[in-house]
């Protein structure tokens, strides 16, 4: 990969850090520049990495280009002419041919990939608790993202109704709860997901369909016990363990943790690039 452009309103001027194949400087690009330096053939591929409901005029300015386009906002998560980027659910065909790329939310990913291998044994609706750190809520300030407000603190937030619930039970074809929550770390999710069962299971039963299911991705990491924020900050793929069922085997409680900045947006976007790009999948994450 060669990047050529990166833009910025707020850092538009300065150089960019840590990129060594050439000397980058932020731009401040409109939906104009993109359409011209596409048309010019001077890109591959676009990476949009830009708030909820920013990206649409650029997505538009580069109108039927064949030019990949990754988009890390929720604005086309529901449009059915993009492809779902989470390649661990089996979108991997669809990614690779693929020019128009949504790249699913950290909550999300996480909660799909908890719950996606026990889908056809629920008996009820799951609830879903998530926790994250405030690099979640972006850098506009908000009480998501205050420090002092968060110290020795949990705020609960958006407690029905989140996109990311949206966006859940549009994947899953089901009614999920889903309850976010905002606390003092930087960077990492933890959810816990109560899911009741239409069959009575045992933990051995459970953790033995999420092996199975898993068996060969690189990218999430099935373990007995609940996995823990700290071990997957800075890490590039997801845990999902507990397993925990209740004495009437037909309740299980499963916990899983994903850094929301890693497979939670930069990482899978990269996936999501390189499987439509015809690379390797896994070019450029380190596997860890």
């Amino acid at each position: 990969m060669d990047l050529r452009h990166v833009s910025s309103r707020e850092l538009n001027g300065q150089e960019l850090k840590g990129y060594t194949k050439r000397k980058i400087v932020y731009e401040n690009l409109s939906p104009e520049d993109v359409a011209r330096l596409d048309k010019d053939g001077q890109v591959d591929c676009w990476i949009m990495a830009l708030p909820n409901g920013v990206c649409k005029p650029f997505v538009e300015a580069l109108g039927q280009s064949s030019s990949v386009i990754v988009d890390i906002s929720a604005d086309y998560r529901f449009d059915n002419s993009w492809a779902y980027g989470l390649p661990e659910m089996l979108a991997r065909p669809k990614i690779a041919q693929s020019t128009r790329i949504s790249t699913p939310g950290c909550y999300s990913t996480g909660a799909l990939l908890a719950l996606n291998p026990i889908l056809e044994h629920l008996g009820a609706s799951p609830s879903i608790f998530g926790v994250s750190g405030y690099s979640g809520a972006g850098t506009k300030p908000s009480p998501k993202n205050d420090v002092a407000l968060l110290h020795d603190n949990l705020l609960p937030y958006s407690l029905t109704g989140h996109m990311h619930e949206r966006e859940i039970n549009h994947q899953l074809g089901t009614a999920a709860s889903f309850i976010p929550h905002c606390a003092s770390w930087f960077r990492g999710i933890h959810l816990t997901i109560n899911a009741p069962l239409n069959k009575t299971m045992t933990s051995r039963d459970i953790r033995q369909i999420y092996q199975d299911r898993y068996a060969g991705e690189k990218l999430v990491k099935v373990v007995g016990e609940a996995p823990l924020v700290r071990a997957i900050q800075n890490k590039h793929g997801v845990e999902i363990g507990g397993f925990a069922v209740d004495s009437t085997g037909q309740r299980v409680v499963v916990c899983a943790t994903i850094d929301n900045l890693n497979k939670g947006a930069a990482t899978q976007c990269l996936q999501n690039m390189n499987l439509a790009l015809g690379y390797d999948e896994y070019q450029g994450v380190p596997l860890d």
